[in-house]
């Protein structure tokens, strides 16, 4: 499979055709809006009620400006995140080599796990590790022979099921003006502070928020005329996040407050689809593991199809056999193909013996220090001089970078603390 190129040579100009031409976004929207957020705002809604809506708000905010910032960066230089990164260090690329290592292995095990536990809810013909096998096959399958604007239409038909599902069993539970109202303004009731930064940081994706840059090259994307049509994209993106985000939250603080239920993992979601099939019948209890299904999926299609381009890249790139300023990365490359591989096959091991305890440490270490890395060099990179000054960050930008790298450094300590005092 080679690169796509859009056949339109000229970027948008009007708001009505940047909408027509949105796609990236969409993925990121489908990758980043997981099954993870769901349950954070589930659990916050459930303990605090719509006290967090602005906290939303915020988050999406915050991860529109990183997105945005890897977008900016791409279309303003020509040069991928990876290629930023290396010219920061080579302790930047030889950070992502390693995360990026041990994440796939992990991630790859987890994210199958959850879309085999929402099949497994819908059809228990077969155990949840081989229905995990089936959507791992079938993920790698995709990616491998299908082209980026398929792959693009199946992430707009998951995302539309998501978001018409989720925001669905949501609109049974809306809030009085006066109870979102309420949510709107700032306020941290006491025990919340971790829950609330938690919230925040987990709005949208991580990892996978590096990978839009190549999203934008498949599009056809190229050159700094694109940068308004790619924050339109980015805004939706983090848009449609925001209100699944919200939803969440919703249904937790209408449907789940004071009831003493406890929704803290994928199974909580089972069993919120069972209290709502309870409650509404059995339809609705179909929808939410509709919801729950595609939430995951969408996850896992991303992160098989975007992740590789950064692995691939890396390898390139500390090769030294890439041009500079060049995007030469494709889906044929051995390196593409083996990190597909590696996010398939090896975590299927995981589904029979568990994850061990030393990979899970080190695997939250490194990923507690991922988002505070990822805002520190774009703060670098988009202040220097390899960004001409029209493109450069401006003191917007600049601000919420800073408040995302003090948040996000903040939140990686406590789970640096959290793992390392399970270590000992």
């Amino acid at each position: 499979m080679t690169m796509e190129i859009n056949q339109q040579l000229l970027p948008p100009k009007t708001f009505g055709e940047k909408l027509r031409n949105i796609g990236p976004g969409i993925v990121v929207a489908a990758t980043g809006a997981g099954t993870a957020d769901l349950i954070t705002s589930l659990v916050i809604g459930t303990q605090f009620g719509m006290t967090f809506v602005w906290a939303i708000i915020v988050g999406s905010v915050l991860k529109y400006f990183l997105n945005e910032g890897v977008g900016r960066w791409y279309l303003a230089t020509g040069q991928t995140i990876l290629e930023g990164w290396h010219q920061l260090g080579k302790w930047a690329t030889g950070y992502f080599g390693v995360y990026s290592i041990i994440w796939g292995f992990v991630y790859g095990a987890a994210a199958a796990s959850t879309s085999g536990m929402a099949m497994h809810a819908m059809f228990p013909i077969m155990p949840i590790w081989a229905w995990a096998v089936v959507h791992s096959l079938v993920g790698f399958i995709l990616i491998w022979v299908g082209r980026y604007l398929f792959f693009e239409k199946v992430m707009a038909v998951l995302i539309a099921i998501m978001f018409v599902t989720i925001i669905g069993t949501a609109a049974l539970f809306l809030p009085s003006i006066g109870e979102f109202s309420y949510g709107l303004v700032p306020r941290i009731p006491q025990g919340s502070f971790i829950l609330m930064l938690g919230l925040v940081g987990g709005v949208g994706g991580t990892i996978t928020m590096a990978s839009y840059g190549y999203w934008l090259t498949e599009k056809g994307w190229k050159g700094k005329q694109w940068i308004a049509a790619m924050r339109t994209d980015a805004k939706i993106a983090y848009l449609l996040t925001g209100l699944f985000t919200l939803a969440g939250l919703i249904i937790g603080a209408q449907f789940l407050m004071g009831t003493g239920v406890s929704i803290r993992d994928d199974e909580g979601l089972v069993k919120l689809a069972h209290m709502l099939g309870e409650e509404f019948g059995t339809p609705m209890k179909w929808m939410f593991l509709v919801a729950f299904w595609s939430a995951a999926f969408s996850s896992l299609l991303g992160v098989w199809n975007g992740v590789p381009y950064l692995f691939a890249d890396f390898v390139k790139t500390v090769r030294k056999k890439k041009l500079p300023g060049k995007q030469e990365v494709s889906v044929k490359d051995p390196a593409y193909r083996f990190y597909l591989c590696w996010l398939t096959f090896p975590p299927m091991i995981l589904f029979y013996f568990g994850k061990p305890v030393e990979l899970i440490i080190l695997y939250g270490a490194l990923g507690a220090l991922f988002m505070p890395f990822l805002a520190a060099s774009l703060l670098l990179l988009l202040n220097s001089k390899k960004v001409e000054v029209e493109a450069r960050n401006k003191l917007v930008p600049n601000a919420v970078l800073v408040s995302c790298l003090i948040m996000f450094g903040y939140l990686g300590v406590q789970e640096l603390v959290k793992v390392f005092d399970k270590f000992l």
